[in-house]
């Protein structure tokens, strides 16, 4: 604590008790203990203060820049981002482009030739370029018809029939198990006799 060897502290107990005397010596050394104490825990109160200030401070710090932080956030947020606002905007223009498209198709004809006039205009616009992507991105135009192409129809599965075969399966697998198991139960009585 203060670097005193043993020889050093005999000879500070031996001048103490030549001046202060054996009598007095207890009650002294008891009131230098409490001295002590009392020192010891003032420097460690204080101690306490002084981190639990530095810990306010650094939070002070850190609430501050917390708080910057979530004020450019917020206006970040309220000036130019607004998902609801975005979809609110693409499904008003997905439900008037074809309200529009179908308010300049002629009234009268066929569905069928509705469908074919549709698919020719499909067919005559350039859809590669990047101008008239734009245009259908926008609804300005139609989109383009999918032209009709004639696919082989997957074949039919009758669940019936899968079922059956399935259950099928099964009971040949389980056959199979008891052929097993009823060889494997002969063969210990074949040793034994």
């Amino acid at each position: 604590m203060l670097d005193m060897s043993w020889g050093e502290i005999m000879v500070i107990g031996a001048v103490a008790l030549i001046v202060i005397g054996p009598k007095d010596l207890p009650r002294a050394l008891r009131t230098v203990g409490q001295v002590t104490g009392k020192v010891r825990r003032m420097a460690a109160e204080f101690q306490g203060q002084f981190n639990e200030a530095m810990r306010e401070a650094e939070l002070d710090d850190v609430k501050k820049q917390l708080q910057s932080v979530n004020d450019s956030v917020s206006s970040a947020t309220s000036t130019s981002f607004n998902p609801i606002q975005t979809f609110r905007d693409e499904l008003k223009t997905s439900i008037e482009a074809p309200a529009g498209a179908s308010e300049k198709a002629p009234q009268t004809g066929s569905v069928e030739e509705t469908v074919q006039g549709t698919a020719l205009q499909g067919t005559t616009s350039p859809v590669g370029s990047d101008a008239s992507v734009q245009d259908v991105v926008e609804g300005r135009v139609p989109p383009p018809a999918d032209p009709l192409i004639d696919l082989p129809l997957p074949p039919t599965v009758d669940p019936a029939t899968e079922i059956a075969e399935s259950l099928r399966r099964e009971a040949e697998y389980e056959a199979q198990q008891a052929a097993i198991a009823q060889q494997l139960s002969e063969k210990p009585d074949a040793k034994v006799g």
